[in-house]
């Protein structure tokens, strides 16, 4: 077990298995909103599920429209459990903060050192709760 420290972006829990996303993807036009896979032909990851999932995400590009991809997943119920971002991005953070402010439930995210995001390895369980991240 190791227990790693990240920086709090929107407060939460969850729990699942790590999908590590290191190609930079941007959520608008890179994951469909109705079925939470990414749908982006031209991505690595394309295909892979974010539902349930601790997504590890490298570097995030793009649009202003991602926080409105992020709440349609969350109040459709198929979002992932947490994110962990190799950087900050104040715009999917936003689409995790309106979805808790209009009641569609919590998504925790946080970013993590570069040290520690090393740490989390595709299909290892973690689990994420205020500022620290277990895994199994």
């Amino acid at each position: 077990m190791t227990e790693l420290t990240g920086e709090t972006l929107i407060a939460g829990k969850g729990a699942g298995t790590i999908l590590r996303v290191d190609d930079a993807i941007s959520f608008w036009g890179g994951v469909d909103p109705k079925t939470a896979l990414i749908s982006d032909p031209r991505h690595p990851r394309h295909g892979a599920c974010l539902t349930g999932r601790v997504v590890a995400i490298a570097e995030l590009r793009g649009s202003s429209s991602s926080s409105a991809v992020l709440l349609e997943l969350i109040h459709a119920g198929i979002a992932p459990s947490a994110i962990l971002l190799r950087d900050t991005d104040a715009i999917l953070a936003l689409g995790a903060l309106v979805a808790r402010e209009m009641g569609y439930g919590d998504l925790a995210m946080l970013k993590m050192p570069s040290d520690a995001f090393a740490l989390l390895t595709e299909g290892r369980r973690a689990h994420v709760e205020g500022p620290r991240v277990v895994l199994d």
